[in-house]
């Protein structure tokens, strides 16, 4: 089979290689899934940098999220799956927990309760970004934070992928949602979204802003994926008691220097009105949820997308071989659709899309 392989840690397109490797062959509680669609996260790439939470034992196969394939071979006594059956795969490498196979190859090995029968309504594009951003969104919103009907989140960063599947959740259990965004462009996009208010930095005080809007009953939660100095304000925003659950730092992207990777909080604010920050990382919930809690969530995720109420766009399809020009399409800014490695069956799954919808 076909791999992409990074043998150090570097640069992804100058680490990667694309190698020729035997099939693994399951173990016990395990099947062999043949791989039909992986998307290209940022923090693949940033596993591959060494500038993520985790690191992988190299040489490694990349992607360490989430793909989309069929099982071709079950491993002895495993359980409540079949041969042929359409799964998602979860890789996302539980922490603490032991190392899980990279996605951007044709076949992987994966534990049994690390997989999620999908039905064929779902595209491989869909199915294949089932279990990161989705449940994020899902986490955020209904555990981490238990917003309630008709209370306000507040949340940053509203134009990434999270941040518009959590308006679409809100919208749906009928929370209420401010959106911070950085261009004026986004603006009208996030409120077409169902975004109730939006709070643009580049000509708005967020803090301003976020007191005309709730008032003085104020914001007790939030979600921040930019940290930095942005980060820092929405917890100066918050309400006395208010919480603010950190999951990205996209203001520190690419960043080496030390004194960028902060949130600068005011420790007044913080004492006397008895802030809560603290962070989130889906690699810590899945070393600290049971794999019956951890299938329960991608369950109701599942159910959520297959009934419309998350919409996940299309990615944007490359061959395995053509992978310098996908990570130079995932690196580009404002690169919309999602990369996506598709093999054979994904290929050709995405061609019978393309002819039946013209």
């Amino acid at each position: 089979m076909r791999a992409l392989v990074a043998g150090t840690v570097g640069e992804p397109a100058d680490v990667l290689r694309l190698e020729t490797r035997p099939v693994p062959t399951p173990e016990t509680g395990q099947a062999l899934v043949r791989v039909t669609a992986t998307p290209i996260h940022a923090s693949d790439l940033h596993v591959l940098r060494g500038r993520y939470g985790f690191a992988p034992a190299f040489p490694t196969v990349g992607g360490h999220m989430e793909c989309v394939g069929r099982i071709e071979a079950l491993g002895p006594d495993t359980e409540g799956l079949r041969t042929g059956e359409r799964v998602v795969a979860v890789a996302v490498p539980a922490v603490p927990g032991p190392q899980v196979s990279g996605t951007w190859q044709e076949y992987l090995v994966a534990d049994a309760h690390r997989l999620l029968p999908v039905p064929d309504l779902l595209s491989d594009s869909s199915a294949c970004q089932l279990a990161v951003n989705p449940l994020t969104a899902l986490l955020l919103v209904t555990r981490e934070l238990d917003v309630q009907p008709g209370e306000w989140l507040l949340q940053t960063a509203a134009g990434s992928t999270v941040g518009r599947l959590v308006i679409q959740l809100a919208g749906h259990l009928g929370m209420r949602t401010i959106n911070v965004v950085r261009r004026r462009a986004a603006v009208e996009e996030i409120r077409a979204l169902g975004g109730d208010e939006v709070i643009c930095t580049e000509d708005e005080d967020l803090l301003q802003r976020v007191a005309e809007i709730a008032g003085p009953v104020g914001v007790r939660k939030a979600a921040d994926c930019v940290a930095g100095e942005v980060g820092a304000q929405v917890s100066q925003a918050l309400a006395p008691g208010g919480e603010v659950v950190v999951y990205g730092a996209l203001s520190t992207h690419r960043q080496t220097d030390p004194a960028a990777l902060t949130i600068p909080l005011q420790a007044r604010s913080v004492i006397y009105e008895t802030k809560t920050v603290r962070g989130f990382w889906l690699n810590r919930w899945f070393g600290t949820t049971s794999p019956v809690d951890a299938l329960r969530a991608l369950s109701e995720v599942r159910g959520l997308v297959a009934d419309g109420v998350l919409s996940i766009p299309e990615g944007r399809p490359f061959p395995l071989d053509r992978f310098t020009e996908a990570i130079a399409f995932a690196e580009a800014p404002a690169h919309g659709a999602k990369p996506l490695f598709v093999f054979e069956d994904g290929q050709d799954s995405q061609d019978s899309q393309d002819e039946a919808g013209g």
